[in-house]
């Protein structure tokens, strides 16, 4: 059975852009190994999550409903789903900014990388790694 519109209204207007889980727990684990950081830089195009400045990287966490993770596979069940136009639009919108988003900076001279949520969530590992291999090409620049 679906949900009414004050109930999805309730539940969306709880998501929120800055400060999420995803966030956090890799902006936690980025500290214990010694990186340091500025959060959601106004300056830059799609004000990236996580900035390492030093190293000109960019980190983006991207939630897989709102970023269209398997997008061949979710836009199918939104077709299906109450508000279809809607929600289809605004995830390919979501996807092609991100697109938009990434060649802006990586224009402006900045390595771009994009984590999606459950990845941080259950291999936050792999990612700190991902970051540390990026850092190390930088480096040999």
């Amino acid at each position: 059975m679906g949900r009414s519109k004050e109930q999805t209204y309730k539940i969306m207007s709880g998501v929120h852009s800055e400060n999420t889980n995803i966030e956090v727990k890799l902006r936690k684990a980025l500290w214990e190994k010694g990186y340091r950081y500025r959060k959601n830089v106004k300056e830059l195009p799609g004000k990236p999550d996580i900035v390492l400045t030093k190293y000109r990287i960019a980190i983006f966490c991207d939630s897989e409903f709102w970023h269209g993770k398997d997008w061949e596979v979710l836009r199918p069940k939104l077709e299906k789903g109450s508000n279809p136009d809607f929600w289809v639009n605004k995830i390919e919108r979501n996807r092609q900014r991100d697109s938009r988003i990434n060649k802006e900076l990586l224009f402006l001279g900045w390595t771009v990388i994009r984590f999606w949520g459950t990845d941080i969530l259950k291999k936050t590992d792999e990612c700190i790694e991902v970051i540390e291999e990026t850092v190390f090409d930088c480096l040999l620049g």
